[in-house]
């Protein structure tokens, strides 16, 4: 039977998994807490970076008197892994621990786990409890998950804009429109995405560096789409210290791969550290779709996207953003580029309504976060 008590202890484990946010992608956030038969605390690990320990790895190990794992509960946020990848698995070493149970807030659902791994630890006689805090456990790896069920980032599209719905004036100027709290809020969310994405038009307009400065954090790639292959090589996003992350996603296959123009040249050759990945044209433009998915078989699971006014419209219109950030700043501009315009609905029965929504104030503006 579950107490309050066994909600405390999961709970502990889903902020330690939290921990490894922007860290471990992609694997999911895992977070372990261990508890002797009197009650007390000995161990307790997370999931810290791609490639090293596991949590329950971890937490076994901080247990600094062994004896007190006999007949100890083990508290971990996802079933633990089952086969061998970059780690053993964390079962057999949990089946060969004297535990007499562990708890497991939400099941594994991807191929070379799901259920294996709560198996194998029945199979030692240790008693098996799913469940506990499952829909929290499940919100803190939705990216995770997303990634599995769909082979495609969670895209979260980031939008700021005047009261009257405008990201930039008519001579493309879009600096500064929120406040410097809501810019430092975006840098918090660049820390914790795989990659950041911006449109060849904000690529070429802005010059942006989609880097992490205003807040401490891991950097993540960068994605820039030019169809034509045809941005200039002194942008930021191809010339600066983290060349190396930038990914480009063109359609000209054969352009990019001749590099016929010297400037274009550069990008092709070895002095381009990022990556060049091809996809089909579709009405001009790259297959969004397409590039979602070549994004996704690079382990990114998630993307924040930090679009214009075509890029917006153009995800939304084919339904591939799952949430929107979008800032709302108390300022009136009367004229220039819209959030977003040209997606196809001209009836009131067409609006597109939210699955979720909720409202924040950030500094002087407000935030409306919404699951599209």
């Amino acid at each position: 039977m579950r107490t309050r008590q066994d909600q405390i202890w999961m709970q502990r484990a889903l902020s330690l998994a939290q921990k490894g946010e922007g860290y471990v992608s992609p694997n999911p956030l895992v977070g372990c807490v261990i508890v002797s038969a009197d009650g007390d605390l000995i161990g307790e690990g997370y999931h810290e970076r791609f490639g090293r320990e596991h949590a329950e790895v971890l937490a076994i190990r901080n247990v600094k008197e062994r004896e007190k794992l006999k007949d100890a509960t083990l508290y971990v946020t996802l079933e633990p892994c089952a086969h061998h990848g970059k780690t053993p698995p964390c079962a057999d070493l949990i089946a060969d621990t004297p535990f007499s149970r562990v708890v497991i807030a939400m099941r594994d659902p991807t191929d070379k786990v799901n259920g294996k791994g709560i198996r194998k630890i029945e199979s030692a006689g240790i008693r098996v409890e799913t469940g506990l805090l499952q829909k929290e456990a499940e919100e803190l790896n939705e990216y995770w998950l997303h990634l599995n069920d769909f082979k495609r980032p969670f895209v979260t599209l980031k939008i700021a804009q005047t009261a009257d719905g405008y990201v930039a004036a008519p001579n493309g100027d879009s600096k500064w429109i929120t406040c410097k709290q809501s810019r430092e809020r975006v840098h918090l969310w660049r820390s914790r995405m795989d990659a950041v994405m911006v449109g060849r038009r904000t690529a070429l307009h802005d010059n942006p560096s989609l880097t992490v400065r205003h807040v401490e954090g891991r950097q993540p790639r960068r994605v820039v789409l030019d169809g034509p292959f045809e941005l200039p090589r002194n942008l930021n996003l191809f010339s600066d210290s983290h060349e190396e992350k930038t990914i480009i996603i063109t359609h000209n296959k054969e352009k990019s791969e001749t590099g016929t123009d010297p400037m274009l040249r550069l990008l092709t050759s070895n002095y381009f550290r990022g990556e060049i990945v091809h996809v089909d044209e579709q009405d001009g433009h790259v297959n969004l779709q397409q590039t979602l998915q070549k994004l996704g078989s690079m382990g990114i699971s998630s993307l924040l996207v930090e679009a214009g006014e075509a890029l917006s419209a153009a995800l939304i219109k084919a339904e591939l953003a799952d949430r929107l950030q979008l800032f709302i700043a108390p300022k009136i501009l009367g004229g220039g580029a819209r959030s977003v315009a040209g997606i196809g609905r001209n009836r009131m029965d067409d609006l597109i309504p939210f699955r979720s929504h909720s409202w924040e104030q950030v500094g002087s503006d407000m935030l409306l976060t919404a699951n599209l």
